[in-house]
């Protein structure tokens, strides 16, 4: 069994080392390396309490070698379990300041107001943006929505950008109508 289990040590931890460089930036990535060096630390345990046992007798070496291993899995885990838990409930990755975001739009030339501001992770490697910007009538939409778009995938890595446009001069703009009502951050420039 100590073999056995000193193989599976190995062949665990040189999987793991393949899925550790991309276990940085993807959820599911992450979770196979997780999963494998759990297993190589039942691996490893295995071998202690087998040994253990051998050497002084002891046989509750091995539940209480289990009952820690699953103790350290579980709190290795933890974080996976709740960057998962907030990726199903499409929150705002922990990566990302949305604070900064609106300040970043905010600045641009000829936005006035921002409103109804969303940033959300569609997958583990993937975020939207969605957005209301109140502009002066001099802003074009075609360059400035391609600008917004490439600086925010440049600086904030959101490669899915929906912005919806509204005009200074329009009698009732969204955000007016959303000021009027519950509407999400509404930043304006001053």
């Amino acid at each position: 069994m100590i073999w056995v289990a000193l193989v599976g040590v190995g062949i665990n931890i040189g999987t793991a080392f393949l899925f550790m460089k991309g276990s940085k930036d993807d959820l599911n990535v992450r979770g196979a390396y997780t999963h494998m060096m759990a297993d190589a630390a039942v691996s490893v345990g295995v071998v202690v309490a087998a040994l253990g046992m051998q050497w002084s007798g002891w046989l509750w070496l091995d539940p209480a070698v289990s009952i820690a291993i699953a103790v350290v899995i579980f709190i290795g885990t933890w974080g996976l379990f709740k960057e998962s838990v907030r990726l199903s409930l499409h929150a705002v990755p922990d990566n990302i300041e949305i604070d900064k975001i609106a300040a970043f739009l905010i600045q641009q030339s000829g936005v006035q107001a921002i409103h109804d501001l969303h940033v959300w992770a569609m997958s583990t490697t993937e975020t939207a943006l969605t957005a209301h910007l109140l502009v002066t009538d001099d802003v074009s939409n075609e360059g400035f929505l391609t600008h917004l778009a490439e600086e925010l995938a440049h600086h904030y890595r959101i490669n899915h950008t929906t912005i919806q446009i509204e005009r200074v001069g329009d009698k009732k703009s969204c955000l007016q109508a959303a000021l009027e009502s519950t509407c999400g951050l509404t930043v304006e420039n001053s």
